[in-house]
């Protein structure tokens, strides 16, 4: 496998960890909303990676690509708060399962994944600096 190949990986991570912050973000921004922009409770999203061969290299090389968004299915919140004009018959509110300390250990966790893809881009071309002084 070549060196340079490791800039494929890497970069293939890094754009995946980008796609899962951006989805934890719209998570905690939509935390405490009653409706979404289409009029229906926002439902907390994941994002579902999956693995993907680069081109022609060999086996064992692959990257990571976004293969989904898919909605959380767990029982959205109810509050009683009868005079918000979203209320129910019950005097009931239904608000997104979104679980702000769920969210942040994710998004922290996208972070550290997106720092360590950087630190390998880093390390590689570090080497790749190096094996041009061999000869020097």
């Amino acid at each position: 496998m070549s060196l340079f190949k490791v800039f494929d990986i890497a970069g293939s991570g890094m754009t995946a960890q980008t796609h899962r912050l951006n989805v934890v973000s719209s998570n905690l921004a939509n935390a405490d909303s009653a409706t979404s922009s289409t009029g229906e409770t926002y439902r907390a999203r994941h994002v579902v990676f999956q693995a993907q061969a680069l081109g022609n290299s060999p086996a064992g090389a692959e990257g990571v690509r976004v293969a989904g968004v898919v909605e959380d299915g767990s029982p959205l919140r109810r509050v009683f708060d009868p005079h918000n004009p979203a209320a129910d018959g019950q005097g009931y509110v239904n608000l997104p399962n979104v679980n702000p300390v769920e969210e942040m250990v994710n998004m922290i966790s996208a972070s550290r994944s997106y720092e360590a893809n950087a630190d390998v881009m880093n390390a590689a071309k570090t080497l790749l600096l190096k094996t041009l002084t061999l000869g020097q």
